[in-house]
C-alpha cells in the first residue's frame, strides 16, 4: 500500500513572481498608485537561456524556439513527474511488444529496457535531472534515454503518441492510488469497529433534524459509518474495473498502420483489455471524473463524521473527550482543547469536492479527440488523492484516541422523550391504529412537558386519563434501556441486531 508520503512530493512553486511596492499607505492612495500592467515585473523562476535550449523532440517543422513565457506556462514536468514510475513501466512493455512484432531488434529492446531501468534508479535516488525545457515526464525520460544509449532510444516512440502514453501512465497511477485509498478505508473501518467494541452497551441519543429522536446504541451509530465507507470501497472497486483498460497503441487518435499487438501490452501491464476505440482511448477522462466523484462522496462521509465528533467534543454536548495526542490548543486562550484534526477533515472535504468540479468543468466543452486542456487533469487528481488519504488516516487516528464520557451521556439521555416511539409501538401491539397511537403518545408527551417529567414518571392513572388502553405492562416499554430492548427488526439498534452486525464486520475485517 502507498501512504500519502510515498505517493507525493512537494510540487514546485509558482512560475512567476509579481513584485509590488511593499510600503504601507492609505487605502485610497494604494489604489490610486496601483501599478499599471506594463509596470508589473515578472521573473521566471526556472528560465533557461535560449542558447542552452536543446531542440524539441517534436521540433522538425519549427524554425523558432518557443519563448520562455510559453515554455514556463505549458510545462507539466513540475507535477507529472509523479508518473515517472508508470511511464517507465509502460515504455518497457511497449519496447517488449515492438521487439515481439519485429519493429525493433531484441538487442535494441534489451538496451532500451536496461536504459530505462538505469533512469528509474536515478529517479529513485534523486540523481535524475528534471528539465523544464523537456516539457513533461515523457520527454524528460525519452531524451535522457537517447543521451544514454543513442539511436535505439529513438525507436521507442514507434507506434506511440504522448496522447496514449500519458493516459496509460495515468490509468496505472490511478489504479495504484485506488488500491492505496481502499487500504486506508479498511484501516478506518477497523478503527471504528475497535472503538465500537470498547463501548459495548453504551446508549446515546439518536438525532433527526439535530433534535433528540430515539435512543440508539453507540455501536450502531459507529457501524453506520463503517457501512458508508464500505460503499465508498465498492465505488472504487467499480471505478477501478472500468478504469482498467489500456489506451497504449491508440497513438494520437487514429491508431497506426504498423503491425503492433495492443493485446500484448495490455496484458503485460495488467489491464483487462485494450480500449476498443482509439479516439475514445485518447480523449476519455470518464475514469478520472468517476474516481474524483468517488473521492468526493468519501470526503462528504468523512466530513459528516468530523462534524459529529466536533459537536460531541464541545462543552454543550460533552459526549467525547479526545486525547491530547489528537488535539490542539489556542495561542491566546490557555484553557482551550480543540478537535482540530476533525475540523480539518470537515474543511478539506471542500478541496476534494472542488477537485471533482474542476475536472467536470475542464471536460464539459472539449471536442474529440485530445486537447491540451487535458494537461490540467492531473493536479486535481493528485490533490484529491493526497487529501483523501490524509483525511482517512487522521480519522482513523482520531477514532483510536477518543473516550466516550458515559456519565455525561447517561445524564443527557432522559431529555427529549426518546422512548416516545417505543410507547407508540406498545399501543400498536395492543391493536390501536398507528395514527391513533401517535396522537395518544403526543398528548402524553404534552402532559410530561407541563409536569416537567419523563414518560416513565407518569402514573398509570395519568396515562389512562389520556386513553384507557394503557395497562401495567406499559412500563416495560418506557425508559431508554427498555426501548433499546424492544428493537428487533433487521438492521435495527436492538442489542441482538447490533451484536449480529458487529460479528459480521469483525469477521469480514478479520479483527481478533
Amino acid at each position: 500500500m502507498h501512504s500519502s508520503k510515498a505517493l507525493f512530493s512537494p510540487s514546485s512553486s509558482s512560475t512567476f513572481l509579481f513584485s509590488f511596492s511593499s510600503t504601507p499607505q492609505p487605502l485610497s492612495r494604494a489604489f490610486s498608485h496601483a501599478p499599471k500592467p506594463q509596470q508589473l515585473r515578472m521573473e521566471p523562476l526556472r528560465a533557461a537561456s535560449q542558447s542552452n535550449k536543446e531542440a524539441k523532440l517534436w521540433g522538425g517543422r519549427f524554425e523558432e524556439s518557443v519563448t520562455e513565457a510559453v515554455e514556463s506556462f505549458t510545462e507539466s514536468i513540475s507535477f507529472d513527474k509523479l508518473l515517472s514510475k508508470y511511464d517507465i513501466m509502460g515504455s518497457k512493455a511497449h519496447a517488449q511488444m515492438l521487439a515481439q512484432q519485429s519493429l525493433i531488434s531484441v538487442k535494441e529492446r534489451d538496451e532500451i529496457v536496461k536504459g530505462l531501468e538505469d533512469i528509474e534508479r536515478r529517479i529513485a535516488s534523486g540523481e535524475f535531472q528534471w528539465r523544464t525545457d523537456r516539457e513533461d515526464v515523457h520527454m524528460n525520460i525519452e531524451a535522457a534515454l537517447i543521451e544514454m544509449i543513442g539511436e535505439p532510444a529513438k525507436k521507442l516512440h514507434t507506434a506511440r503518441s504522448r496522447n496514449d502514453q500519458v493516459l496509460t501512465d495515468f490509468r496505472l497511477w490511478c489504479r495504484d492510488a485506488i488500491d492505496g485509498i481502499m487500504g486506508s478505508m479498511k484501516r478506518l473501518q477497523v478503527s471504528l469497529i475497535t472503538l465500537a467494541l470498547k463501548n459495548e452497551g453504551l446508549i446515546v441519543p439518536g438525532y433527526t433534524h439535530l433534535q433528540r429522536a430515539q435512543p440508539v446504541l453507540l455501536q450502531h451509530l459507529l457501524l453506520a459509518y463503517v457501512e458508508q465507507i464500505d460503499r465508498d470501497i465498492g465505488r472504487l472497486v467499480d471505478c477501478r474495473a472500468r478504469m482498467n483498460f489500456c489506451p497504449l497503441g491508440a497513438c494520437a487518435l487514429a491508431g497506426t498502420g504498423l503491425p503492433i499487438d495492443r493485446f500484448m501490452t495490455s496484458e503485460t501491464l495488467g489491464f483487462t483489455a485494450p480500449l476498443r476505440n482509439s479516439i475514445d482511448a485518447v480523449s476519455d477522462r470518464d475514469f478520472v471524473m468517476e474516481f474524483l466523484s468517488a473521492n468526493a462522496i468519501t470526503a462528504v462521509h468523512l466530513s459528516r463524521l468530523g462534524e459529529e465528533w466536533v459537536l460531541w467534543a464541545s462543552e454543550e454536548f460533552g459526549f467525547i473527550t479526545p486525547s491530547d495526542s489528537v488535539s490542539t490548543g489556542s495561542s491566546i486562550m490557555p484553557q482551550k482543547k480543540n478537535p482540530d484534526p476533525m475540523e480539518l477533515v470537515r474543511g478539506k472535504s471542500a478541496r476534494v469536492i472542488g477537485d471533482l468540479v474542476t475536472l467536470l468543468t475542464l471536460c464539459k466543452g472539449l471536442p474529440h479527440a485530445y486537447n491540451r486542456d487535458l494537461q490540467e487533469d492531473k493536479e486535481p487528481v493528485f490533490d484529491s488523492v493526497k487529501t483523501i488519504l490524509g483525511m482517512l488516516e487522521v480519522s482513523a487516528e482520531f477514532a483510536l484516541n477518543i473516550t466516550f464520557n458515559r456519565d455525561r451521556i447517561q445524564k443527557a439521555l432522559p431529555a427529549g422523550h426518546l422512548d416516545a416511539t417505543t410507547l407508540a409501538d406498545y399501543l400498536v401491539n395492543k391493536g390501536v391504529p398507528f395514527r391513533t397511537s401517535h396522537d395518544i403518545v403526543g398528548r402524553a408527551v404534552a402532559l410530561c412537558t407541563s409536569k416537567n417529567c419523563q414518560l416513565l414518571d407518569l402514573s398509570l392513572d395519568e396515562l389512562r386519563s389520556i386513553n384507557p388502553v394503557f395497562d401495567e405492562h406499559v412500563y416495560e416499554y418506557l425508559g431508554v434501556e427498555n426501548a433499546i430492548n424492544k428493537f428487533s427488526s433487521y438492521g435495527s439498534t436492538g442489542s441482538a441486531c447490533v451484536a449480529s452486525q458487529l460479528d459480521y464486520w469483525t469477521k469480514k475485517l478479520e479483527i481478533k
